[in-house]
C-alpha cells in the first residue's frame, strides 16, 4: 500500500503534461487533494486524470508570466490552505545556443518564464502555504554554477541559476519562516525539454521527487537538492 503524504493538500503551478504532470499522478496516488494548472484553455491529459479521481483534483487556468493571472488565482483560492505550494516551469533553446547568440526577446523570454514568474507565484500565494507546509520550485542540476564544466544549455543555466539566487535572497528574507523551502533538481529527463536522449524516464524522476519533497516536510529552510535527495552544489 503507498503510504499517504504529508502533504495532504497540494498546490501545483504548470501541471499539464510532462515532470507537473507526473507530480499531480504521484500525489493523488499518495492520497493527496490536488490543485493543478494549465496554461491554455484546450483539454490536456490533466483533464483525463481528473475524471479518475472522484473529485480530488481540481484544475485551475493561469499563465505564470501575466502578473494579473496570478492576482486572480489567489483571490480564486484564498482562503484555503495548502502543505505544498509546488511551481513547475521551464523552457529552454537550442543547446549549442550561446549567450552570444540568443536575441534580446528570446533572453527575456526564458528569464521571465524560468525565474521571475515562479518568484512572482511564491511571493503572491505564500500566505496560503500553512506554517508547517512546504514552499518548493523545480530548478534544475544545470542551475548549479560549481557544477558548470561543461557548458551548453548556456541560457538556460543562466535562467535556473538566477532562480536559485533568487530563492535564496527569498530564504533570507524570511529567515525566520518555520516553513521548508525546497529547489528541486529532477535529472535529466526524457521530456518535451529534456529531450530523447535525456538519461532518465519520468518514471524514474519524479516518484522519488516526491519522496524527497516529502521527506522534508517540516524540515524548515531551505535546500537544494536533486531526485535522490542529495544536496546540489550552489
Amino acid at each position: 500500500m503507498t503510504p499517504k503524504s504529508p502533504h495532504g493538500t497540494v498546490l501545483l503551478i504548470g501541471a499539464s503534461r510532462g515532470l507537473g504532470l507526473a507530480m499531480a499522478k504521484e500525489y493523488l496516488i499518495k492520497g493527496s487533494e490536488v490543485v493543478a494548472t494549465v496554461r491554455g484553455a484546450e483539454r490536456t491529459e490533466l483533464h483525463d486524470l481528473q475524471d479518475t479521481v472522484a473529485g480530488r483534483l481540481e484544475i485551475e487556468h493561469i499563465d505564470i508570466t501575466i502578473p494579473e493571472h496570478i492576482v486572480d488565482l489567489h483571490n480564486r483560492l484564498a482562503p484555503r490552505i495548502f502543505d505544498l505550494l509546488f511551481v513547475n516551469a521551464g523552457v529552454a533553446i537550442n543547446a549549442e545556443d550561446t549567450i552570444a547568440d540568443v536575441s534580446t526577446e528570446e533572453f527575456t523570454r526564458l528569464m521571465v518564464t524560468n525565474a521571475l514568474s515562479p518568484m512572482r507565484v511564491i511571493e503572491a500565494l505564500e500566505n496560503l502555504v500553512a506554517p508547517d507546509g512546504t514552499i518548493a520550485v523545480m530548478s534544475s542540476g544545470q542551475g548549479s554554477v560549481a557544477n558548470n564544466e561543461r557548458g551548453g544549455f548556456e541560457v538556460y543555466r543562466g535562467t535556473k541559476a538566477a532562480l536559485n539566487m533568487f530563492m535564496r535572497s527569498y530564504a533570507a528574507r524570511h529567515h525566520n519562516d518555520p516553513r521548508t523551502l525546497l529547489l528541486m533538481a529532477p535529472g535529466w529527463v526524457k521530456t518535451r525539454l529534456g529531450g530523447p536522449n535525456a538519461r532518465l524516464t519520468i518514471s524514474e524522476s519524479i516518484p522519488n521527487l516526491v519522496k524527497v519533497i516529502d521527506a522534508q516536510h517540516g524540515r524548515g529552510g531551505l535546500q537544494y537538492l536533486d531526485y535522490r535527495g542529495e544536496t546540489v552544489a550552489w
